[in-house]
C-alpha cells in the first residue's frame, strides 16, 4: 500500500512542502531509507543520517531546510511521537486474517457471530457466545461460554477468553494474552504463617504444616471499550464480582492483573508490572515496567508508579512514587543519595572510633 506526500500530510494534519504527489511506500530511519521511504528525522539530531540514505521525502521537525537536507518533498511534524501514530496506523496492514470463517473453526450453533467477521484456522467458539461485527480473530483462539465481546476487535492468534467474559468494542488482544483464568486464591483451614507475618510483622508462633483449599472464582471479568492487552498477560477473574479493566486503558507485554481488582480508564500498564487481587487503580494511572501493587491497596487518580517501585500502601491521588517500599520520588532520590554516602560514612566512623579508643 502506498501514499502520497499530500495524502499522509492530511492524514496527520501537518503542513507539507515539496513534491506532494511523491509516493510512499514504508517508514524508515533515515540512514537506510530507500526512495521510496518516509525518512524518520523529526529531530535535528537525525539530519545526519539523511546523508547516508537515499531518501526523497522526510518527516522533519518545524522550520527544517529540506531542500538543503538533499529531499524533494518533507512533512513538518511539531510533536514527533503523535506523528509516528498517526503515520504508523496508515501504513500498518494488520494481521493477515482472510475475511470470512476459516471451515477449520469450531463454532457452537448458539453462537452469535456479527457481520464482516474474520475467523482464522482452529479457532474455538462456545455456546452463547456473542462477537459484534467486523471481528479480527486469529488462529488458534479460543472463546469460552457465555463471553461478549464488541465491535471492531482484534484477537490475535493463541488468545484465550475465559467463560462469561465482558468485552468492549475496538479491544485488541495480541499473541497468547488470556482474560478470565482463575484467580489465586487460597485458604488454609488454620491460620496461616502469611496471616500471623502480616499481623505481627515479624513474629510466628509456631511452624506447623499447612495445605491449601482452593476459593473458587465465581465472578468473571469485564474490560471497556478500547482496553488493548499485551502479549502473554493475564486477567484473572473476579472470586464474586468481576474483575474490572476501565476505558481506554493499555496493558504491556507480561502483565498480571488479579482476582477482583479494579483498573480505572486510561491507565498505562507497562511490562512485567503486576496487580494484586482486591485492590483499586484509578483513572489515568501510569504503573512503569516491573511495578508492583499490593492487594487491597487504593491508588488514586493521576498517580505515577516509576519503574521498579513496590507499592504497600494507599497512594493518594497526583503522587509520583518510587522504590521499594515505594516513597515520593523526591523522598527515594534523598534515600539513594544517602545510600550512595554509607561506604564514605561508614569509613569516617571508624576513623572516629579509631580517635576514641585512643582517648
Amino acid at each position: 500500500m502506498a501514499f502520497t506526500i499530500r495524502e499522509i500530510a492530511t492524514a496527520l494534519g501537518a503542513q507539507a512542502e515539496g513534491n506532494l504527489d511523491l509516493t510512499i511506500a514504508r517508514a524508515a530511519e533515515p540512514q537506510s531509507a530507500g526512495p521510496e521511504d518516509l525518512a524518520m528525522a523529526m529531530d535535528p539530531k537525525y539530519a545526519e543520517g539523511l546523508a547516508k540514505g537515499t531518501a526523497k521525502a522526510a518527516l522533519l521537525w518545524p522550520g527544517a531546510d529540506w531542500a538543503g537536507l538533499g529531499l524533494q518533498a518533507a512533512i513538518f511534524v511539531p510533536r514527533s511521537r503523535l506523528a509516528m501514530a498517526g503515520l504508523s496506523r496508515m501504513l500498518d496492514s494488520g494481521p493477515g486474517i482472510a475475511p470470512g470463517i476459516h471451515p477449520s473453526a469450531v463454532i457452537d450453533p448458539t453462537a452469535q457471530i456479527g457481520a464482516e467477521a474474520a475467523i482464522g484456522p482452529f479457532v474455538v467458539i462456545g455456546a452463547g457466545v456473542k462477537i459484534g461485527p467486523r471481528a479480527r480473530i486469529a488462529s488458534h483462539v479460543a472463546i469460552s461460554d457465555g463471553v461478549t465481546i464488541g465491535s471492531d476487535v482484534l484477537l490475535m492468534a493463541g488468545v484465550k477468553i475465559g467463560g462469561h467474559v465482558t468485552i468492549g468494542d475496538r479491544f485488541i488482544g495480541n499473541l497468547g494474552c488470556v482474560v478470565g483464568g482463575d484467580g489465586f486464591s487460597f485458604v488454609t483451614p488454620e491460620k496461616s504463617g502469611v496471616e500471623e507475618i502480616r499481623s505481627t510483622l515479624s513474629q510466628r508462633a509456631e511452624i506447623r504444616p499447612q495445605s491449601w483449599t482452593r476459593i473458587h472464582s465465581l465472578g468473571s471479568v469485564t474490560l471497556g471499550d478500547d482496553v488493548e492487552l499485551g502479549a502473554n498477560s493475564t486477567i484473572d477473574r473476579g472470586t464474586i464480582r468481576d474483575t474490572f479493566i476501565g476505558r481506554g486503558t493499555k496493558i504491556d507485554n507480561l502483565v498480571q492483573i488479579g482476582h477482583n481488582a479494579i483498573i480505572g480508564e486510561d491507565c498505562m500498564i507497562c511490562g512485567q508490572a503486576g496487580v494484586a487481587g482486591s485492590s483499586r487503580v484509578g483513572n489515568r494511572v501510569v504503573l512503569s515496567g516491573k511495578v508492583g501493587i499490593n492487594d487491597n491497596i487504593f491508588v488514586g487518580d493521576d498517580v505515577i508508579a516509576a519503574g521498579g517501585a513496590n507499592v504497600f500502601t494507599n497512594v493518594p491521588a497526583g503522587r509520583v512514587v518510587l522504590g521499594n517500599p515505594a516513597v515520593k520520588m523526591e523522598t527515594q532520590l534523598e534515600i539513594n543519595k544517602a545510600i550512595r554516602r554509607l561506604p564514605r560514612l561508614a569509613a569516617t566512623v571508624a576513623e572516629l572510633q579509631k580517635l576514641v579508643s585512643k582517648l
